[in-house]
């Protein structure tokens, strides 16, 4: 859980009830690979906080797979559309690793939120946080070749690279394997 406090202490600063508090409220999850934290058949009133692992959002359309984005240890996951708005979520998430969580449910947040107002900044962060990332996926999104595509997933997401798989990646960029290949061919 120190993990978890360090991020939180790079917001506000943590005092000993609010850490008491958190190690009351927040439970460890081990979750191996291949499992769904996220499920669109089911509202979830969970965020989850990477410990370690890495996890894939992605959504079923056309009977086709298409990856959303992922999560890395430091990061949170949740989809707010279920965790704020309580209806069941548009993608998946799936551990693509063997993760350790620290998690927290809807009611345990807003219990915190009411009793320790300095909290409410580390939420203002994530929805910032949350909101730049969204914005990011969305210039991505509007970029007009494979290549472009490739480049700005090498610059800022480099991090996955070497643990999923090309078809991830392909998808992710939203181009087929086969063009994904031709464009990693070009750059060597």
């Amino acid at each position: 859980m120190e993990k978890l406090f360090q991020v939180i202490a790079s917001i506000i600063v943590l005092n000993a009830e609010l850490v008491d508090c958190l190690r009351k409220k927040v439970y460890r999850q081990e979750v191996k690979k291949g499992n769904y934290i996220l499920d669109p058949s089911k509202v979830s009133d969970k965020m989850f906080f990477v410990e370690s692992g890495l996890i894939r959002g992605f959504y079923i359309k056309e009977g086709k797979d298409i990856t959303t984005g992922f999560m890395r240890e430091g990061d949170f996951a949740l989809s707010p559309i279920s965790f704020f708005g309580n209806m069941p979520p548009f993608e998946y998430l799936e551990t693509v690793e063997d993760c350790v969580f620290y998690v927290i449910n809807r009611e345990n947040l807003h219990y915190i939120y009411d009793n320790f107002a300095e909290f409410n900044k580390v939420g203002r962060f994530l929805v910032e946080d949350y909101y730049v990332r969204s914005e990011t996926r969305t210039h991505f999104i509007r970029m007009n070749t494979g290549e472009e595509k490739y480049k700005f997933f090498l610059k800022n997401y480099s991090y996955v690279v070497n643990r999923i798989s090309n078809q991830h990646i392909a998808s992710f960029i939203g181009v087929t394997p086969e063009t994904l290949s031709r464009i990693r061919a070009k750059k060597r």
